[in-house]
């Protein structure tokens, strides 16, 4: 057993200098639950893909070196929680790293980062999906949204998908592997759901949609249900937390007259208690 009794999470993301996403967004909410935060970057973005114009360094081939050195410290951690993925190489590389890390007890859960509205990002490609899958199947949470959910289950997408399709889709993402999906982000007129689901049961959360859309709020949700997770955690109560913290940093963020493709002010909901 590793030494120290602080939980700590290994959080494999890229690093967005600007727009609050990934790893910025993972390391502030992650340690404010109590819980290390150890970063394990996939790329460095200046800011994120958003943007008209980013620098951006692929991180691939320095990862295994970075592992290699959290080897030879004997790290272990109590969860291990992947984000944005560049390369079938990344993935292989995380895949790798979930074998030689895992202990009985360690979380594992897979944001996979593929795309939205029915397209795969500017990063992603049918290669990395395929892979994606693989990545999924061996997590105990997965958070995909509406689009990412239709390619984890070789899916049409379709924007007048119903609450049925999408039930279907996660039990059959539950019964390839993982232990369970959270489907994020279902809009349906001026109401919005995320979809828990195992091989026991699920069920829809909804809040009345407020405010307009912003970039970096999956990963804000991801982040609160991997730190929840390694506390032990109930998935519904990790889920209203998530809903909740969004609801109001976007509330806040429009108050402010914030750009979307900066995210949500979540920094004012992030307690100190001394």
């Amino acid at each position: 057993m590793y030494k120290g009794r602080q939980k700590k999470i290994a959080v494999i993301n890229d690093f967005s200098g600007f727009g609050r996403c990934s790893l910025t967004v993972s390391l502030p909410i992650i340690s404010a639950f109590g819980v290390q935060c150890c970063c394990l970057p996939t790329a460095i973005f200046s800011n994120h893909t958003a943007y008209e114009n980013y620098f951006f360094d692929d991180y691939t081939d320095n990862m295994p070196k970075f592992i290699d050195n959290w080897k030879k410290l004997d790290l272990g951690f109590d969860g291990i929680y992947s984000g944005f993925l560049g390369s079938s190489a990344q993935v292989d590389t995380v895949i790798e790293f979930i074998n030689d890390f895992k202990a009985d007890d360690t979380r594992i859960i897979v944001d996979p980062v593929m795309g939205d509205n029915g397209i795969f990002y500017s990063t992603c490609n049918e290669a990395l999906r395929k892979e994606l899958k693989k990545l999924a199947a061996m997590a105990e949470i997965v958070t995909p949204n509406l689009t990412e959910l239709c390619f984890l289950t070789d899916t049409r997408y379709r924007s007048d998908l119903s609450r049925s399709d999408i039930k279907n889709m996660a039990l059959e993402l539950c019964l390839s592997g993982p232990k369970n999906v959270i489907v994020t982000g279902i809009v349906s007129g001026n109401v919005i759901s995320n979809f828990i689901c195992s091989k026991t049961g699920s069920c829809f959360i909804s809040n009345i949609k407020k405010g307009v859309e912003r970039a970096g709020t999956g990963d804000v949700f991801s982040s609160v249900i991997a730190a929840c997770a390694v506390q032990g955690k109930a998935l519904r109560e990790s889920v209203i937390t998530a809903a909740r913290l969004i609801e109001k940093a976007g509330v806040l963020s429009d108050r402010l007259d914030i750009p979307p493709e900066n995210g949500i002010c979540f920094e004012s909901f992030m307690s100190l208690n001394i």
